[in-house]
């Protein structure tokens, strides 16, 4: 614990110096970390879903890095720094966790603590606070639909059997049908996302990842691609020149190598 500690000093003292003497990190403001925090965030995605674990410690040191960054803005405006973002937390963590920290019986469930988590979010800022209201509005539109299902479930808008998820799915492909018979274009838009919103309700209530399944997909469709490609290039074609049947066959050759 003291070697953290003091790492965690040190990492302060760092930032406090580059603010001082540092040209490009004087130069910083919370808007201008913005987009890299999230370029951050995404790397850190990427080393996760390759399950590397030393990239995974590199990209929260660097993530760690923008939290500390971000206090220390905070702290020069007069609005916060390190010690009540670190306290801020630890309150939220012991309000939220009363089976943990108090005296409520989650019987050993993980759904009923998320329930509870939900519910004691909407009873803090005097208990005005939305069910919807802390999605956060530029989050991907996949990642948005997920959550969004998730926060109304915890407050029990949600199906009594799994399965019948399956209906809403299959009548969101029959309006899309009816729309791309018509051959309205927004309306066929309209009609997707609402196929597509029902899919990542099946994917959660199956327990999926929609983000993580589909990014599974396209790493593998990468893969495969490039196995063309390359196969291609061996054989001094050119994709541009190749019918689709041609094309098909070094595909499901890739298949194979899986």
């Amino acid at each position: 614990m003291e070697r953290k500690v003091e790492e965690f000093k040190r990492l302060l003292d760092i930032m406090d110096e580059l603010r001082e003497k540092c040209p490009w990190d004087k130069k910083q403001t919370l808007e201008s970390l913005r987009k890299l925090t999230i370029e951050e965030t995404y790397e850190l995605g990427d080393a996760i879903l390759k399950n590397d674990l030393q990239e995974i410690k590199k990209e929260l040191g660097d993530i760690m890095l923008h939290i500390a960054f971000y206090a220390k803005i905070g702290s020069e405006k007069g609005a916060f720094d390190m010690g009540d973002v670190l306290e801020g937390i630890n309150e939220k963590l012991i309000y939220r966790h009363p089976h943990i920290f108090g005296d409520v019986d989650v019987d050993g469930s993980a759904d009923k603590v998320a329930e509870n988590w939900e519910a004691l979010k909407l009873k803090e800022k005097g208990g005005n606070k939305r069910v919807l209201e802390g999605v956060p509005a530029a989050m991907p539109a996949l990642v948005k639909a997920n959550r969004i299902q998730e926060k109304v479930r915890g407050v029990g808008f949600d199906w009594e059997y799994k399965e019948q998820v399956w209906d809403k799915v299959k009548e969101e492909v029959d309006e899309l049908s009816v729309e791309i018979n018509k051959a309205d274009k927004d309306k066929m838009e309209a009609e997707f996302g609402d196929l597509l919103f029902a899919v990542v309700n099946a994917a959660r209530l199956y327990d999926i990842d929609p983000e993580a399944a589909l990014e599974r997909t396209n790493l593998k469709f990468i893969k495969r691609f490039n196995y063309l490609e390359s196969k291609t290039l061996l054989q001094g074609k050119s994709l541009h020149d190749m019918s689709l049947a041609e094309m098909d066959e070094i595909w499901e050759e890739a298949k194979k190598e899986e």
